[in-house]
């Protein structure tokens, strides 16, 4: 058998559970089931007396003898009770199935090792269907002394694929690829690093021959998955930079200049960095595939603009992508605001363009006559054609997947340099891993005047309080935010629904003198945008909303945000929604409401928001908090490679290890052409040979 074989050969397996693993699992060969990796252990070295164990305990092993059998009930309710004793005290062992086969095996004062959860019925202690050995078994059948526990479904469970088949299969799997088992990282690696032979990390991985000879197999695989994601993310970055030219963009024109120096005030450090590192792309002949982070209201659009006029003035077309209407709207404003009375012709396309508005657009686009496309997700239609793409803008890019930035990415003969940006600090081993093949770019500070927005927590009963303060800033002339994670109530959550808060807002600020807008996403999209519109014009006090205004609007005049059922978003999403205020001079508020009741968890990002306005902080305690698959905003489509063992969160340092290898290989051998990195190079095409190939898109 070698790692490609259908796990249905192995004994025990069978067409029938082999179909049962793959729509449970994913498993479908032997490989598949040996990189099914355990997601804790158990230390089988202790036995535990009788009178040491309770409920609380979890599992535990005893050794010691069965000195009685009764089989109690009937038919279907048939339950065979056994006594065994280790000795000094005597408890209940209890099967409800498999009872034939129990009687047909156990035999009275023969010794057995007993591994189960003890429980309590009638005042005493019990074990019900504990795993049942002799002692002294073959660790490599099962009872090392520390058993591996596998991720299971209830489907696998009620047909009969419990942690005792699991293991053994793993080990069945192990002795049948052993003797044929390539190594999959080459010696000189494995001897720098002193690193352990795959083989060995897989027996270690399942089965421990100790805590060191376990932590040794964590590190070699751990390694070797962070080590091929990073190969192939910076062997697609050496292609493009080998095979993709890019347009030569060094002119600085009348298109640049004159909305640089008409600016009314002075980019901070960070934006000039960014610039100066855009600009160097863009005029070295190669094609920029650059991502720009920054926290919300830290002038990442503003970085962008000058970057797709640089585009403009070497006779360039430039376009922006934004993932809402409501966000595209809202870069058109700012954006005509700021090269107005300039050459620049900018023009603005989503799903709403009307049809005659439509032809007029693509018309001037065709004849180059347009400069600057702001839009959706409508930019990668057909019938969208540019005279000469050079420069491409996407916003939120997480939100975009990569089969849509590739439609846009080929609308020119000539790849356009990229520019990817997003208000989500991602931590920087997640940045490594998700964006390894883009340059990254970080604006870390805030523009001038801005002052740091002020976050406080208050529970349900002191709302009057809240609702005082909010009346204050109103009559200051501010508006509020209101915020509910749910628009209806739900059976299942007793979270604080957009419909009952919409009615408690307007009880306590009732009109004329006060006037409410409301908005969410199962609004007809003109509704929406009446309502925000309102609000955004300073003709409503109050925006009552779902989490829809996250991204893309920006009312320097709303001061106070206050979230209902805070406990209910994560933190990144919490950081976003606090962004949407501080974006004028004024000071201001970030307002967590929650219930009284709240997990360890949601009290502790509860305070973390409190205490720190640090994006990058704030990332980085969500990815410990909540591991990387559900990071707010940072899971795109199109990813090639699934985490088994690695941990992005703790495993920084490995990552970090894994780069700086794959970066010295790549520097002496870009294309992985010499014969010793044959090895890597055929390891990497196998891993991707499932993958749809986006090695030329950003």
């Amino acid at each position: 058998m070698t790692l490609d074989t259908n796990i249905q050969f192995l004994s025990g397996v069978g067409p029938r559970r082999a179909a049962l693993f793959l729509k449970e699992s994913g498993i479908s060969t032997i490989g598949d089931l040996l990189s099914y990796y355990p997601y804790r252990y158990i230390d089988r070295s202790r036995f535990y007396a009788i009178r040491e164990t309770h409920p609380d305990l979890g599992f535990v092993q005893l050794r010691g003898r069965f000195t009685g059998m009764s089989l109690q009930g009937e038919a279907r309710k048939k339950r065979l009770t056994l006594v065994f004793t280790d000795g000094k005290d005597n408890m209940e062992v209890v099967f409800f199935q498999g009872i034939k086969w129990i009687q047909d095996r156990i035999k009275l004062q023969t010794e057995y090792v007993l591994f189960g959860k003890v429980s309590v019925f009638n005042q005493t202690i019990n074990m019900v269907h504990p795993e049942v050995e002799p002692p002294f078994a073959d660790p490599i059948k099962g009872v090392a002394s520390m058993q591996a526990l596998y991720s299971s479904t209830e489907a696998l469970r009620n047909n009969g694929i419990s942690q005792k088949l699991l293991s053994r299969l793993q080990a069945d799997a192990i002795l049948q690829v052993e003797g044929g088992f390539c190594e999959t990282l080459p010696d000189s690696l494995l001897t720098r690093l002193k690193l352990m032979s795959k083989i060995a990390a897989l027996k270690n991985i399942h089965f421990p021959q100790n805590s060191q000879m376990l932590l040794e197999a964590q590190r070699r695989l751990k390694f070797e998955e962070l080590f091929y994601i990073q190969l192939g993310l910076l062997k697609q970055k050496s292609l493009r930079l080998s095979s993709t030219e890019g347009q030569r963009l060094t002119r600085i024109g009348e298109h640049f200049n004159h909305c640089y120096h008409q600016l009314p005030f002075q980019l901070t450090n960070a934006q000039k960095r960014v610039l100066k590192e855009i600009r160097h792309d863009v005029g070295n002949g190669k094609q920029m595939n650059r991502l720009l982070q920054g926290d919300v209201g830290s002038g990442k659009t503003l970085v962008a603009l000058l970057g797709a006029l640089i585009a403009i003035d070497n006779g360039f077309q430039a376009c922006m992508m934004a993932p809402t209407e409501i966000l595209a709207q809202q870069h058109f404003a700012s954006i005509s605001k700021l090269t107005a009375g300039s050459p620049t012709s900018v023009g603005i396309l989503t799903g709403s363009t009307k049809r005659s508005d439509r032809k007029k657009l693509f018309q001037s686009l065709s004849d180059g006559s347009l400069h600057l496309l702001i839009g959706t997700h409508a930019l990668i239609e057909e019938g969208v054609q540019f005279r000469n793409l050079g420069f491409v803008v996407i916003d939120e890019q997480h939100r975009f997947g990569v089969d849509q930035r590739a439609r846009l990415w080929s609308k020119n003969q000539t790849p356009p340099h990229i520019l990817v940006m997003t208000a989500t600090p991602i931590p920087r081993t997640l940045a490594m891993t998700l964006y390894g093949d883009l340059d990254v770019s970080v604006i870390d500070e805030l523009p001038p005047g801005r002052q740091a927005i002020k976050s406080l927590h208050f529970n349900d009963s002191q709302r009057l309080r809240v609702f005082g303060f909010m009346n204050e800033q109103i009559k200051k002339g501010r508006q509020v935010y209101v915020v509910y994670p749910l628009i209806k109530e739900s059976e299942k959550m007793d979270y604080k629904n957009l419909e009952d808060g919409y009615l408690s807002i307007t009880r306590a600020f009732p009109s004329p003198e006060f006037f409410t807008s409301v908005v969410h996403g199962q609004q007809k999209s003109e509704n929406k945008a009446f309502d925000m519109k309102l609000f955004i014009d300073g003709k409503t006090h109050i925006m009552v909303a779902t989490s829809v205004i996250e991204v893309g609007v920006d009312v320097p005049n709303a001061s106070v945000m206050v979230i209902e059922s805070a406990e209910r978003f994560g933190l990144s999403q919490l950081h976003q929604l606090r962004g949407r205020v501080g974006r004028g001079a004024a000071q201001s508020y970030c307002i967590f409401m929650t219930g009284h009741k709240m997990t360890k968890e949601a009290r502790q990002r509860i305070e973390l928001l409190c205490s720190s306005n640090d994006g990058f902080e704030i990332a980085e305690a969500d990815l410990r908090l909540r591991g990387p698959g559900d990071l707010e905003g940072t899971q795109q489509s199109g990813l090639a490679f699934d985490l088994k063992i690695a941990n992005l969160a703790q495993d920084g340092q490995l990552l970090e290890l894994a780069r700086k290898e794959v970066v010295s290989i790549l520097d002496r051998d870009p294309l992985l052409q010499n014969n010793q990195h044959s090895l890597l190079k055929h390891r990497l095409q196998q891993l991707q040979k499932d993958a749809v190939d986006y090695s030329r898109i950003s």
